[in-house]
């Protein structure tokens, strides 16, 4: 079955969400424009300035690989404690691969017990927002081109006998899903929080894989609707989706959110693991 373009992806999805507007990191302008939706108030105010941290983890190693543009990309590297083709790649928040994204890829490489390789994908080439304003600045700077490409890239860095998984929150949620239908048979499996959902039915149907989906019933941006509809889309693709749902805002998850839900993000990474753990047979 041949892989789905990136570029393909992105299109078709703004084509199809073009009626709808919502402060959130895939409202219909990120999909068809990232530097538009970065350059809107309202987009921005949705956003709490995380609060400060600094990694201080030594397992993870900062990596570099090729890009089918010419550019080289970067990650961040959680190595299985043995020889492992067994990869998890995670996409970022809208801040980029901040020392969060990196103190979360380390739980779950540790709570996945060192077996699986972690990389955190850096979707900004080595920028860091500090807070929504400059996050707004990186977004717009992001074209889709350097952003297939570094999905592309990561893709083929773990290897064409890779097993890949894709976790991402929010702006990486999508890119998480998108990511899932770009690997292609090498897709073992997607864990999307918050993000938007694929709405074409066929191209669903090329997706490799079971789908969890973490979702929150207070997110103006991605809806209950959305998440109703993405159900009924995978079902009629035939598809695999388990979808846990939250009382909870947009972006619950994150731990440098002033509006983190303790109670509900424990719960979603419970039912997280368990969904890696099983896809993974470790």
């Amino acid at each position: 079955m041949k892989r789905v373009t990136f570029m393909t992806l992105l299109v078709s999805m703004a084509v199809r969400a073009s009626s709808q507007t919502a402060p959130c990191c895939h409202s219909a302008d990120a999909v068809s424009d990232f530097a538009a939706l970065g350059g809107r108030e309202d987009f921005r105010a949705a956003h709490e300035n995380p609060l400060p941290y600094h990694y201080q983890g030594t397992a993870g190693t900062a990596v570099t690989f090729d890009a089918p543009d010419g550019t080289p990309a970067h990650g961040f590297l959680f190595k299985a404690k043995e020889a492992s083709n067994k990869y998890l790649l995670v996409y970022q928040e809208w801040y980029g691969l901040n020392d969060y994204i990196k103190k979360e890829s380390e739980k779950l490489y540790n709570d996945l017990q060192g077996k699986v390789n972690v990389l955190a994908v850096d979707m900004y080439d080595q920028k860091v927002a500090n807070n929504r304003e400059e996050a707004a600045k990186f977004m717009q700077q992001a074209s889709r081109e350097r952003l297939q490409a570094i999905t592309q890239g990561a893709i083929k860095y773990v290897g064409a006998s890779a097993q890949i998984a894709s976790l991402g929150w929010c702006f990486g949620g999508g890119l998480a899903l998108q990511s899932g239908l770009l690997a292609g048979p090498q897709n073992v499996g997607v864990v999307m929080y918050y993000g938007m959902p694929e709405k074409d039915v066929e191209k669903l149907k090329s997706l490799h894989g079971p789908v969890l989906g973490i979702f929150a019933n207070k997110d103006k941006g991605i809806t209950p609707q959305i998440v109703e509809e993405f159900e009924k889309n995978m079902k009629a693709a035939g598809k695999t989706l388990t979808v846990k749902r939250y009382d909870a805002e947009h972006a619950f998850a994150n731990p440098s959110n002033p509006i983190y839900n303790s109670e509900a993000a424990a719960d979603a990474y419970k039912h997280t693991l368990a969904f890696l753990k099983r896809i993974f047979k470790v």
